[in-house]
């Protein structure tokens, strides 16, 4: 997982997101720390699972620590993406009792919200399972937190959609409309990567059945999208589509419904909800005597 950090490196510097998170949690020091802790003791502590579920963030936690401490000892006992339940014990670090006070919550937090992601995105891509669907994310995250949110999406069996604006053309309703139309739209898109010679797959999103005739005959794209689609037009979309172009289905897909669309024989369902709509899972970051 690792490889994760070093694929999007370009776009997420790791070290200055903790230097920025520290910078918002300690300011000018951790007085609880300081207050109750000598400078030199040295301590341990063991990160204690307390609810079921993917574990996720393991990786980032280790990275934190290194970061900040290279002197840290850091014992893994699970890897991220492993199934764990109440009692489990993720890794154990050992270095300045300070510091290590002052990088609990930090630690916890990245941990519980990765976690939960994973979880999700495992119940749902199971849902799938005996189908070809894969489970995506959307941009549908928090700002500043994205690249954690989506390696969870990742940890958990799901893969990312585009991780921003910037790596892939997405002509969505609202480009469509402000474009005067989705032929419109997808004529000035060609025109706009000609002109920049940028090389980046364009996916369409439309909104009925009708759109997907319109952009058959036009072509152009790597990926059609089917928004609030009802499970009965996505059959007929699929058979319409064929093996053409990849379809992504996307819009109020839940875990009641999602075996369903991904019966339809769509390559990708989108959701949300994996990372706006979920409930941390429980962990706790707890000393060693």
């Amino acid at each position: 997982m690792n490889n994760y950090i070093s694929e999007h490196k370009k776009h997420f510097n790791f070290k200055t997101f903790v230097q920025n998170t520290l910078q918002e949690d300690v300011g000018d020091g951790d007085h609880s720390a300081l207050a109750t802790i000598p400078a030199t003791k040295k301590g341990k502590c063991q990160l204690l699972v307390k609810e079921n579920g993917i574990i996720a963030g393991i990786e980032a936690a280790k990275q934190i620590f290194k970061i900040v401490d290279p002197k840290f000892k850091f014992t893994q006992i699970i890897n991220d993406g492993d199934q764990v339940k109440v009692g489990d014990i993720a890794f154990i670090v050992e270095g300045n009792t300070r510091t290590l006070l002052t990088l609990e919550r930090l630690v916890l937090n990245i941990m519980q919200r990765m976690s939960a992601i994973a979880t999700k995105t495992n119940h749902l891509q199971n849902l799938c399972k005996g189908t070809k669907t894969k489970v995506i994310d959307t941009r549908k995250t928090t700002p500043g937190f994205r690249f954690f949110e989506k390696w969870a999406v990742v940890i958990g069996g799901g893969a990312n959609h585009r991780f921003g604006l910037y790596d892939m053309i997405m002509i969505k309703d609202n480009h469509i409309d402000f474009a005067g139309g989705i032929l419109e739209a997808i004529d000035a898109t060609h025109a706009y990567l000609k002109k920049t010679k940028k090389k980046l797959a364009i996916e369409v999103e439309t909104r009925n059945l009708a759109d997907v005739k319109l952009i058959l005959n036009k072509g152009g794209f790597q990926r059609i999208m089917l928004d609030n689609y009802s499970i009965a037009d996505t059959k007929k979309a699929v058979a319409l589509i064929g093996n053409k172009f990849e379809i992504e289905s996307s819009g109020g897909i839940t875990e009641k419904t999602i075996a369903s669309y991904a019966k339809c024989g769509v390559d990708f369902i989108s959701v949300g909800a994996l990372t706006h709509h979920v409930k941390s899972m429980d962990l706790s970051l707890k000393a060693i005597k």
